[in-house]
């Protein structure tokens, strides 16, 4: 891309002295410190960093020409192009200097409170299984093929996001599952993707500190649909698989112009059903009842929530022409996703569960599944993070007590929250349901609160470590450390036998 280029998509943008429209633009940036030569620089404003303050930086590192809102001072021979929304700007000219990859690709999303990284590895394994070239976008890792790279959010920002898609362009890949968030929907994240099949899990109370109630958050949810549906989209064959036992999934088929595949356990009326389901402590089995014909399924894996984020996976793959024999080969032979209802053995006589549920039907889902393989008590270990959503903190306790015999309410993330006043605000619910016979404390260090667990626990009895998953951090007040639930279980576990 030369500048020229980069002007003719932003028709609206005023130019500040003399540009070279034949220069070429090697890369662009909203990040001073990643600016070199022949750099764009685009100045974000942000909540607490306004990227204007950095233009000399830029300047400095070798940005050819920076793109403004407000007038800053550059040095000869640097380019302003100012407009009205550089965040909007940014979303227009980044797709298009990596060359729209996701044109290129096929684009498979998954989106929804719940279920969204299960639902894209068995979708991976599926896809890799059917001979396709496989890349994954989402909470643990970005996966292109093989090759493992680090994360810093659900679905990254623009500029990441467009630079990952045109490197899995460049190593042959053939589809891209990616996690959706809302967020990204509603930030723009995705701006230039061309989805072809979008997936809705399910819509819980979640991130309302962000959406600021319920129905904006439906609404970022449904967002993709309305991408999938794109009428000028490029590609064919565009479909949403949607979850009709769910009570939004009205609004997100509303946002669906497109070939809709529904699925569910309960809904009779959905195309792919599940019958005959069975859950064990060793796994789940069941039948896809649909129009393709039956899919009889007995899979490693466990738990209620697990059927239905396996139908979503079934969807898509039909949707996408895999054949019925090649999925349940796929499925029977997968393995849990690190951090999600994952068995720690270290050889102690009863069951350690972790898991990342952080979301009041996160923690249900898994507490349900726990009480319908229990032989004994279940004793459960979990907190809420700091900074986000506090409404749902004494709904989680609720949840905790209703279904857990023990209780240890401790910290998650708690950011720059007291971690006593966020237990204080668990334990409100706690208290509504706490039954005789139900026990419960509060342990504000976690490493403790799973110490305590490990030492309450009998032969039999079902340790649930939730909130964090496969996390090896603690974000706190002043710093991050490294904490690991698993690691920590399997060390105190080795103390205490």
């Amino acid at each position: 891309m030369t500048l020229g280029d980069l002007l003719a998509q932003l028709p609206d943008a005023v130019q500040a002295g003399r540009i070279e429209k034949t220069q070429e633009v090697k890369s662009i940036t909203y990040d001073s410190r990643q600016v070199t030569d022949g750099s764009v620089f685009i100045c974000l404003r942000g909540a607490k960093t306004d990227g204007h303050d950095y233009v000399p930086q830029a300047c400095q590192q070798g940005a050819i020409a920076v793109i403004i809102e407000k007038d800053v001072e550059v040095p000869a021979g640097v380019a302003k192009i100012k407009v009205s929304d550089t965040r909007t700007a940014m979303q227009g000219i980044v797709p298009s200097f990596f060359g729209f990859p996701g044109r290129k690709l096929r684009m498979i999303g998954v989106t929804g409170t719940n279920g969204k990284t299960t639902t894209t590895y068995l979708l991976r394994d599926i896809l890799t299984r059917a001979g396709y070239r496989v890349g994954v976008i989402g909470t643990i890792q970005t996966l292109i093929g093989d090759r493992v790279l680090p994360v810093k959010n659900t679905t990254p920002d623009v500029v990441e996001l467009q630079g990952i898609l045109a490197e899995m362009v460049a190593c042959h890949m053939d589809y891209v599952v990616m996690e959706v968030s809302s967020h990204a929907l509603a930030l723009n994240r995705v701006a230039g993707c061309e989805f072809d099949v979008g997936i809705f899990t399910n819509m819980t109370q979640d991130h309302l500190d962000f959406h600021g109630n319920f129905d904006n958050y439906l609404e970022a949810k449904a967002r993709l649909f309305s991408l999938v549906s794109d009428p000028a989209a490029s590609k064919g064959r565009k479909t949403a698989v949607v979850n009709l036992d769910d009570p939004a999934a009205k609004r997100i088929l509303q946002s669906a112009k497109c070939a809709t595949l529904t699925y569910g356990v309960k809904a009779a009326t959905a195309d792919l059903q599940a019958l005959q389901v069975d859950v064990r402590a060793s796994g789940v089995s069941f039948t896809v009842h649909g129009t393709a014909g039956d899919i009889e399924l007995a899979l490693p894996i466990t738990g209620l929530f697990n059927v239905y984020n396996v139908l979503g996976a079934v969807g898509a793959a039909l949707a996408e022409g895999i054949e019925p024999q090649v999925i349940k080969a796929a499925l029977e032979d997968f393995k849990s996703v690190p951090g999600r209802f994952e068995l720690i053995n270290a050889g102690q006589p009863f069951s350690i569960i972790v898991d990342y549920a952080h979301t009041p039907d996160g923690l249900e889902n898994i507490l349900k599944t726990a009480q319908q393989i229990a032989k004994r008590r279940i004793i459960v270990v979990f907190g809420c993070g700091g900074d986000r959503d506090r409404t749902k903190r004494p709904i989680m306790g609720r949840l905790a007590v209703e279904y857990g015999d023990v209780v240890i309410a401790t910290s998650d993330n708690p950011r720059t929250e007291d971690p006593a006043a966020i237990l204080a605000e668990i334990e409100v619910g706690i208290k509504e349901k706490l039954m005789e016979g139900k026990l419960y404390e509060k342990i504000a260090d976690r490493r403790q609160a799973i110490k305590r667990a490990l030492e309450l626990a009998q032969a039999d009895d079902i340790v649930i470590i939730a909130g964090k998953g496969h996390e090896t951090y603690q974000i706190l007040k002043d710093k991050t450390i490294h904490f690991d639930d698993r690691e920590t279980a399997v060390e105190f576990v080795k103390e205490l036998m």
